[in-house]
């Protein structure tokens, strides 16, 4: 089974502008974000998709594999497939370019989850820890049914405990995703969905088009960079 993984990064963001390129401990983001997923030994290939030239000349310096994309692209799955389209690989890893700490042992059990042939998408997920995160908009939570397949995500908290004594374990889905490539390129002639448009999160698609995604479970918690005080963190990590 071939496997690739693609980052897509672009300069443009709301909260962080031009955060593919920030510095941390001595080298941009990008970079240390594709060195993780070539240090994890389980792709045939890594590739960053990107819009910018910056970013392309950057990840080529280090040592990189990078590929200009269109800067039209309504999700990062759509820029992934892009590049995924010239290859040949069977299943395609979307690594999100604000992951700098991804693992081997976070990325097997996705890869894992394709020996399954049932299986066309899959994607992580992870227990809320912070009671905080509950009701936070910016973190996206999953929830699945007895196969473990994703039922639904949401900015808001699901399910509702109506009686507030259940003891839910809260679940957080963590951005990374891995398709069968036919699947992928499949996802992206679809049109974008109501409810992906509403929730603003691209996996919604799939769901509304009858595309599961099966979900597996990590302890890994992610330091994803969305916001310089993020990377402020990560820094101190890397120290």
């Amino acid at each position: 089974m071939k496997a690739a993984a693609i980052i897509p990064a672009r300069l443009g963001s709301t909260r962080f502008p031009e955060k593919p390129l920030a510095m941390l401990g001595g080298k941009c983001l990008i970079t240390r974000v594709w060195e993780a997923v070539v240090a994890t030994e389980l792709f045939d290939e890594v590739i960053v998709a990107t819009d910018s030239k910056r970013i392309l000349d950057v990840v080529l310096a280090a040592g990189g594999k990078a590929q200009m994309t269109s800067s039209e692209h309504p999700s990062g799955s759509d820029r992934v497939a892009e590049v995924a389209s010239g290859l040949e690989a069977d299943i395609i890893v979307n690594v999100q370019g604000d992951e700098p700490f991804i693992t081997e042992e976070v990325l097997k059990p996705l890869l894992d989850s394709f020996l399954d042939d049932a299986v066309q998408m899959a994607s992580l997920m992870t227990p809320i820890l912070d009671a905080e995160q509950l009701d936070d908009p910016g973190i996206v939570k999953v929830v699945t049914d007895a196969a473990g397949k994703a039922l639904y995500f949401s900015r808001s908290l699901i399910p509702f405990d109506r009686d507030g004594a259940s003891g839910y374990n809260y679940m957080r889905h963590i951005g990374v995703y891995a398709w069968r490539r036919e699947t992928l390129l499949s996802f992206v002639a679809l049109p974008v969905g109501r409810l992906e448009r509403v929730e603003k999160l691209e996996q919604l698609r799939a769901l509304e088009n009858g595309i599961a995604i099966r979900m597996v479970e990590t302890d890994y918690q992610g330091i994803g960079i969305d916001t310089p005080e993020d990377l402020e963190k990560a820094e101190r990590i890397i120290k």
